[in-house]
């Protein structure tokens, strides 16, 4: 059973993640589906994926641009990087990716039902559906040039592609996911993102299956000639859309207030500023990032263990290790490593039986949830504008170079 879960609308970005970036999402990526499949099972992580809020949020906490295209390409390169080694151990395979490598995936699939034993021709044939539905059966301006499929050994899967549309400067992430869909063409996504184009073809929906019936029928017993005439007849029938989580990101790059529930960041803080030194008491002797890097615990937290209501407002976990363009800042490398080390260590503690570390994060999520509701805390603008004056000695980075360099500069020059 497979359905498409959701959608969502994008700017349009170019460029590359520097590979200072790649490393360190491709090991976080890793350690939040360990985490995610630690708690609650691989086919919870691929539930997560076909949500098009979590998938955002996810793309935003490893400090890839908050609302871009690129959060799509660079999520799925990353934990296909990351999960390679790990692959067999936690029965997550990735397959794919954008332009060549989307091409690669039905070679990919047959390969690994060889070695992993599940049946890679069925995967084959709904890979290919999947990008057929999205490509023809919904013609809304988009053309596909990413295609993501996630499969675990027994045979589930979720699929994340995405199409462009070059002068809209726009593009639109499509989800799907095997679990509970009936029909590949009668209502099958989770979830599309993207704003509103204007009147589309979408052969998808429910009530257009008279029209897939009677489109066989047209195929099978006319000519061309009633083709054209029938087709004439038609043609001016708006097609009703299937109600999905849809997720539309605004075209402004900055991090502004009314892009995060203040409410839950204040929430965050205070749990940080409660659990921090109760659970992580060696952490906090860390000279300068301790702190801080709790704060980033406690929103990764929120990713492994958040439910999908949560995740309306992706740019507040661009908050945790900021971002690659300095919005909402610069990558703070020293809280990003350290973030990692902390997750990293509680993964591999977990695996001895030994659970504190990882019920010590736990407790971060449950305990932002409680506080949200009476939590205050500085605005958005404070928050940033605090991030943003100690980037330098947080070894802050982005693609225009280290944070403390370019403020030299600055000061040099201004």
């Amino acid at each position: 059973m497979t359905r498409r879960t959701g959608s969502a609308d994008l700017p349009l970005h170019t460029g590359r993640v520097p590979q200072w970036l790649a490393n360190r999402m491709a090991s976080l990526g890793a350690i939040v589906t360990q985490t995610i499949v630690h708690h609650y099972g691989r086919d919870a992580f691929l539930q997560r994926l076909s949500h098009p809020f979590w998938f955002q949020s996810f793309g935003a906490v490893m400090g890839m641009d908050w609302h871009s295209s690129g959060i799509t390409t660079s999520v799925i390169g990353a934990l296909k990087r990351g999960l390679g080694p790990l692959q067999d151990e936690l029965g997550i395979y990735v397959c794919g990716g954008r332009g060549q490598h989307s091409r690669k995936t039905p070679d990919e699939l047959l390969q690994l039902g060889d070695r992993v034993g599940f049946d890679g021709a069925k995967l084959t044939r709904a890979s290919r559906l999947v990008a057929k539905v999205d490509s023809a059966a919904v013609q809304d301006g988009f053309d596909l040039y990413l295609h993501g499929f996630f499969v675990t050994a027994d045979g589930k899967w979720t699929v994340v592609q995405q199409g462009m549309n070059g002068d809209k400067r726009q593009a639109r992430r499509y989800h799907w996911h095997s679990e509970a869909l009936k029909s590949f063409v009668d209502t099958p996504h989770s979830a599309i993102d993207g704003p509103q184009q204007g009147e589309i073809v979408n052969l998808t929906d429910h009530r257009a299956e008279l029209s897939r019936a009677a489109q066989l029928e047209l195929l099978t017993d006319l000519g061309p000639d009633r083709l054209v005439c029938e087709f004439e007849r038609i043609s001016g029938i708006e097609p009703a859309q299937a109600m999905l989580p849809h997720l539309i990101m605004p075209a402004h790059h900055d991090v502004r207030p009314k892009d995060v529930f203040a409410r839950r960041l204040h929430g965050t803080l205070a749990a940080a500023a409660e659990r921090g030194p109760v659970d992580f008491p060696e952490l906090l002797l860390t000279p300068g990032v301790g702190a801080r890097t709790v704060r980033s615990l406690a929103m990764v937290a929120e990713v492994v263990h958040g439910a999908p209501y949560r995740f309306r407002d992706p740019a507040r976990f661009s908050l945790a290790h900021g971002g690659k363009d300095r919005h909402p800042y610069s990558v703070p490398i020293k809280v990003y490593d350290e973030t990692i080390r902390v997750l990293k260590g509680a993964i591999q503690n977990a695996k001895l039986g030994r659970e504190e570390e990882m019920q010590a994060i736990k407790r971060l999520d449950d305990q932002a949830r409680r506080l949200e509701r009476t939590a205050r805390g500085p605005s958005v603008e404070s928050f940033i504008a605090g991030e943003r004056a100690v980037s330098p000695d947080l070894d802050g980075r982005s693609v225009f170079g280290w944070e403390r360099d370019l403020v030299s500069t600055k000061k040099r020059t201004g």
